[in-house]
């Protein structure tokens, strides 16, 4: 055993190996890490099917934190494809170079970023508008101007009335939007996403993914696009997150950033286990003194005595392994805390049904799937996300996305079943001919989003009591049961190894990320 102090990361997602990686970079900490699943990268694993790789979920390489886009880019330098240039770019209000790969001019370097171009829309009535709406004329002509002329008194009507409590999610959109434009675009497609109606989920989740963005925004923001953008700019410290333009993106899928992250921290002396599940901990006054950990390979248990725990795993599963250590107020609210599951079919095509002019393939990355008409949520067209993602650049590499509970039949459907269900379901909409398709596969993610509403309103009951554990630190989306983006999970790690280098046992800095101002689009600075 190392005689350096030992910090048990539970979770070898964002959150965990930033952990581990920070802690050889800055501490005499050692770090062991210990992942349940078979792969590192959580829900930013890549899946590689035939040569062809799937990034569950879709994640794009973007932040307004300085310190997180310089982090990646030391792990993965940003590689320019033919034809591009990067100048000075505007970050911040400064200018500054972004490094480039020196091997720029050489054969298929791996370890890179890519700079993409973003594009995601919503379909619905067969239809493609723009996400978010851009209220332009094209959108409103879709839409047709009565419907546009309702939807503009409705959120005139909320800006000199607006709702002056924010009961739930339903009062958060109605507010940005007005109520008629909420009915259109946003219910019945949240409602599809969590499997609630939008009055039991907390208001507190539109306030942590779509916080200020609304009808203003949107229209602010096709001004400055037209008029006073910057070409080039795509670090875009001033846009909203769900407004970027250009984001960084790993050659080889997010997943494989998490790869080259944990081959570093094992080449610099730190431990990363897969397949190894922590399954109890040991707790004796308000320090966890050991922790027991099943082996899947060698289908036994070990125990090891950290100084230190990081804990990226689901609070549900913490609670559990704590066992009656922990009050039976903390383990009946932990039990009901809900999460939602995420399933991706790709399906492999010779093309696509929908074409939009003389182009081969339409450019979204994303496509919102309104349709109240299918299960599907979203579809990602992988080969805009990367063409590097997939084998042939001559076929189309998708993924459709469910969302559901655990439960649920469509997580207990076969993957025959899931698989005809998808192509059938984009068949219908018109996106694909059920005749095109070479090939198909299924992935399922368990609670792969922490959901705000079942037991969540007395959280801080449980989160008050975990706090309270001297040398445990919670960090992560479903660690802290935050519907955090990748950086912010990798912000409250960074914070977790700074607060115990420094020391620190109070944790309120780790529940401030996301929700101080740097984090919110309407803040002053902006």
């Amino acid at each position: 055993m190392p005689s350096s102090p030992t910090a048990l990361i539970i979770g070898a997602g964002p959150a965990g190996l930033t952990a581990a990686f920070e802690f050889l970079q800055h501490t005499s900490v050692h770090p062991v890490v210990v992942e349940a699943t078979e792969r590192v990268g959580g829900i930013s694993a890549t899946i590689e099917y035939k040569g062809n790789r799937m990034d569950i979920g879709g994640h794009r390489f973007f932040s307004k934190s300085d310190r997180v886009m310089d982090w990646w880019l030391s792990i993965l330098p940003l590689h320019l494809e033919p034809g591009q240039t990067v100048g000075n770019l505007s970050y911040q209000g400064k200018s500054r170079v972004v490094p480039v790969q020196e091997a720029v001019d050489s054969q298929n370097p791996e370890d890179v970023m890519l700079l993409r171009q973003r594009k995601s829309r919503i379909f619905f009535r067969r239809q493609f508008f723009d996400y978010p709406l851009s209220f332009s004329l094209a959108t409103l002509s879709q839409l047709g101007w009565v419907w546009s002329a309702k939807a503009g008194f409705s959120y005139m009507k909320q800006v000199v009335l607006p709702l002056k409590k924010e009961r739930n999610l339903e009062d958060f959109f109605i507010n940005r939007f007005g109520k008629h434009l909420y009915k259109t675009f946003f219910k019945s497609y949240t409602e599809k996403v969590w499997g609630v109606p939008c009055q039991q989920i907390s208001a507190e989740w539109g306030a942590q993914r779509i916080k200020a963005l609304s009808i203003t925004e949107a229209v602010k923001h096709f001004l400055r696009q037209q008029f006073f953008t910057p070409k080039g700019d795509f670090t875009q410290k001033k846009t909203q997150t769900s407004l970027i333009e250009q984001f960084l993106y790993p050659k080889l899928g997010p997943g494989h950033l998490w790869e080259v992250v944990s081959r570093k921290v094992q080449a610099q002396g730190g431990e990363v286990h897969l397949q190894q599940k922590v399954v109890g901990l040991q707790l004796e006054g308000n320090r966890i003194t050991s922790a027991t950990i099943h082996d899947a390979a060698t289908k036994q248990d070990y125990t090891i005595s950290p100084d230190y725990v990081i804990s990226t795993m689901p609070i549900r599963d913490l609670v559990i392994a704590l066992g009656e250590a922990a009050p039976q107020e903390v383990r009946e609210i932990s039990e009901h805390l809900p999460y939602r599951n995420f399933l991706t079919v790709g399906i492999l095509l010779h093309k696509l049904a929908i074409k939009e002019g003389d182009a081969e393939l339409i450019q979204d990355n994303w496509i919102y799937i309104q349709e109240p008409d299918v299960l599907a949520g979203r579809l990602q067209i992988f080969n805009n996300w990367s063409p590097y993602l997939v084998q042939n650049p001559e076929t189309v590499w998708l993924g459709v996305e469910y969302f559901c509970q655990g439960e649920d039949a469509l997580w207990h459907m076969t993957e025959a079943e899931l698989k005809e269900l998808a192509i059938n379901e984009l068949d219908k909409l018109g996106i694909i001919s059920s005749d095109q398709v070479i090939d198909s596969t299924v992935f399922k993610m368990p609670k792969a989003y922490p959901a705000y509403f079942g037991s969540y309103a007395q959280f801080p009951v449980v989160q008050q009591f975990l706090d309270g554990i001297e040398n445990l630190f919670l960090v992560g989306r479903n660690g802290m049961h935050k519907y955090n983006n990748q950086d912010h999970s990798m912000l409250t790690a960074m914070l977790a190894v700074e607060n115990i280098a420094n020391g620190r046992t109070d944790k309120s800095n780790l529940w401030e990320v996301n929700t101080e101002q740097e984090y919110h689009e309407d803040s002053a600075e902006r």
